[in-house]
């Protein structure tokens, strides 16, 4: 099987809570990293999302330790869009 790793930097400008964590995580710019694997048998390229995983603290934060969370991709659109709700002051 083939499989790709893509990495992006996705930024909140609020603290944020995930529902893996006890505590919100504070605002920042963090890394995403996504794995997926090609699937075969059809007749162009195509890959399938098979994990999702967020790299904690932001990048800013000096830390000896980074620990990779595994997170849904709609969890992380959902908090991405409560952080721009709450920059328009919707929230």
């Amino acid at each position: 099987m083939i499989e790709r790793t893509t990495n992006s930097e996705i930024t909140f400008a609020h603290p944020f809570v995930l529902s893996s964590l006890v505590v919100p995580l504070q605002a920042g710019t963090y890394r995403l990293v996504v794995d997926e694997e090609l699937i075969e048998g059809v007749s162009f390229v195509a890959y399938r999302r098979v994990a999702t995983h967020l790299e904690i603290p932001a990048i800013s934060v000096e830390a000896g330790t980074r620990q990779f969370l595994q997170v849904s991709a709609e969890e992380i659109a959902n908090a991405l869009r409560n952080d721009a709700d709450l920059a328009k002051g919707t929230c």
